[in-house]
């Protein structure tokens, strides 16, 4: 594999390089799981403060999930639609 700022025949170019838009809703939707588990957990043992520190994650995850989302559905508009991108572009 050559190393470069992108790899060959890929989309994009040095200044708009390709974004991996699918691996980011699949992180930040096991962001929002994870920080809504342990906050829950965390109100059960009696720390409240923590908790909330982590809902408010929580739902900057959510956000990140809408804003992504909002991304592949103009990608997807933009190339017509009939694309599949792996997780990685």
């Amino acid at each position: 594999m050559p190393i470069g700022a992108q790899p060959p025949g890929r989309r994009g170019t040095v200044d708009e390089p390709y974004s991996a838009l699918n691996l980011r809703l699949v992180l930040a939707a096991f962001g929002f799981v994870v920080c809504t588990l342990l906050a829950i957990w965390l109100f059960h043992m009696g720390w409240a403060v923590p908790g909330w520190l982590l809902l408010a994650w929580a739902a900057v995850a959510v956000v990140d999930m809408v804003i992504v989302q909002l991304r592949r559905r103009a990608r997807r508009r933009a190339e017509g639609g009939d694309s599949h991108h792996s997780l990685f572009e």
